[in-house]
């Protein structure tokens, strides 16, 4: 059971590395085991990024109402249909249909087989070196307002689909999908940071009723780590949207690496179980 203590460092963990392309998911899994802690399951990390995704809805507030709104207006006023704001609306919904089924159909392995640490250490490395090959040939000049499309929208959701096997990332999947599509850099992330929202949102929710029942963690520290989730994401969002406006991924590149050879060799060596 996730006790206090737990429910403090994964809670900031989550906060930290939600936004980053390292994967939250895999780091909560990571750090769980090295601590010598049982695994917390794709419940309470599912339910805990209902901290981070706040973060976003406040952080964007002003971009997210504006979708909304002129995405409900045009589904009456034909003039507003061709409105950058109103055909977010329609491609973050389509850019959300891939994880979703995928989500339903694969949800056994989503809490078990995904949750291999030889697994989580081999989708850091691989997505390290896609996430590395993408930002060096992005030619970074698309922007979301002008040149978004279905296709595209497609690309980024199917991007944000792989992000079910922690290791991948939600935001790095999705980054790299966009910077293969050229767009520039805080954009893809911005985007990235949208298009998410849905996807947290149904799983947080849906993965409500797990908690407190069975091996899954009580209500008390669950609470305690989206909160804390919440906080430390909200500065780490503004914070990475700054430095990748003048940076490259290059330092996530390499820790990525760096992590997921260490988890490999620790699961060979025996330090830490690959599951449980």
């Amino acid at each position: 059971m996730i006790g206090w203590l737990e429910a403090v460092v994964l809670g900031l963990i989550q906060g930290l590395t939600e936004f980053l392309p390292i994967s939250s998911s895999a780091h909560i899994r990571v750090v769980s085991a090295f601590a010598g802690w049982q695994d917390p399951g794709a419940a309470f990390t599912a339910v805990i990024q209902l901290g981070t995704e706040t973060a976003v809805l406040i952080y964007f507030r002003k971009e997210i109402w504006e979708i909304i709104s002129t995405w409900t207006r045009s589904l009456f006023v034909k003039e507003l249909r061709g409105h950058w704001a109103a055909r977010m609306g329609w491609y973050i919904i389509a850019g959300s249909l891939p994880i979703g089924i995928l989500g339903v159909l694969l949800k056994d392995q989503i809490e078990t087989g995904f949750r291999d640490l030889r697994l989580v250490g081999t989708t850091l490395i691989v997505f390290a070196c896609i996430l590395w090959l993408a930002d060096r040939t992005a030619r970074n000049k698309l922007t979301l307002e002008k040149h978004l499309s279905l296709p595209h929208a497609l690309v980024y959701g199917c991007a944000q689909a792989l992000a079910l096997i922690p290791g991948v990332s939600r935001s790095g999947g999705t980054v790299t999908a966009g910077l293969l599509l050229d767009y520039r850099r805080e954009d893809a992330a911005k985007y990235s940071f949208l298009l998410a929202i849905p996807a947290v949102l149904a799983s947080g929710v849906f993965e409500l009723r797990e908690i407190g029942e069975g091996p899954a963690p009580a209500w008390g520290p669950t609470i305690l780590a989206t909160i804390i989730s919440f906080a430390v994401g909200y500065l780490a969002v503004a914070w990475f949207l700054r430095y990748i406006s003048t940076h490259r991924f290059t330092p996530f590149v390499i820790y990525r690496i760096i992590l997921g050879f260490f988890v490999i060799l620790a699961v060979t060596l025996g330090w830490i179980p690959a599951n449980g």
